[in-house]
C-alpha cells in the first residue's frame, strides 16, 4: 500500500490521505524560528540548494553607499541620454518655428533668451558633452581598454572634466555670438 501512496495520484487516493506521516518535530520548530512578521520579510526568505529555509540578505539603500565615481558616471550618463531627449524636442521646436513664420521664430528665441531657456541650453549642452564624452569611454571598454581599476577612475575623472569643460566653452563661444 505505501508503494502506491507514492505516486502522484496518491491525493485522489482516500487511504493514501491518512497515511502521510507528519514532518518531524525538529522541522516544524524549524520553521517556527523563520517565522515571517510581516510582508516585507517575506521578500527575505529563502531556501537554499540543500532545501533550508535561510534569510536573504538586504541590500542598502544609496544613502548607505560610498559613490565611487564610476558609480557617478554611469548614472550621469543614464540621465544625459534623457536629457539629450529632451533637449532634441527644444531643437525640434527651434527648427519648426524657423521653417513656419517669423513670429513664431521670435517666440522661440525669446524663450530661448530667458533665464529658463538659458537654462535649458546649458542644460542640454552640458548632458551633450558628458553623454559624448562618456559614450568615447565606453568605445575604449569595446576595444579592451580600462578596465583597470586605476584606468577605470582616472578615465572618470576625465569624462566629468571634459565634459565640464568642454560645455562651459560651448556655452560660452554660443553666449558671445548671440
Amino acid at each position: 500500500m505505501s508503494g502506491l501512496c507514492r505516486s502522484r495520484r496518491a491525493l485522489t487516493r482516500p487511504e493514501c490521505r491518512t497515511n502521510h506521516p507528519q514532518r518531524p518535530v525538529a522541522d516544524r520548530v524549524r520553521q517556527k524560528e523563520h517565522a515571517v512578521r510581516d510582508v516585507r520579510d517575506a521578500l527575505y526568505v529563502a531556501r537554499n540548494t540543500d532545501g533550508q529555509v535561510i534569510r536573504r540578505p538586504m541590500s542598502p539603500h544609496l544613502q548607505v553607499w560610498r559613490w565611487p565615481i564610476a558609480m557617478a558616471v554611469s548614472i550621469c550618463h543614464r540621465v544625459t541620454g534623457v536629457g539629450l531627449s529632451i533637449g532634441t524636442l527644444l531643437l525640434t521646436w527651434w527648427l519648426i518655428a524657423a521653417a513656419t513664420s517669423d513670429s513664431a521664430f521670435a517666440t522661440v528665441q525669446w524663450f530661448l533668451g530667458s533665464p529658463i531657456g538659458l537654462l535649458a541650453l546649458l542644460g542640454w549642452t552640458l548632458s551633450l558633452t558628458l553623454h559624448f564624452c562618456s559614450g568615447i569611454r565606453h568605445l575604449a571598454w569595446d576595444a579592451g581598454w580600462g578596465y583597470e581599476p586605476r584606468a577605470y577612475r582616472l578615465t572618470s575623472v576625465i569624462v566629468f572634466a571634459c565634459g565640464i569643460g568642454g560645455a562651459a566653452l560651448i556655452f560660452g563661444i554660443g553666449l558671445s555670438v548671440w
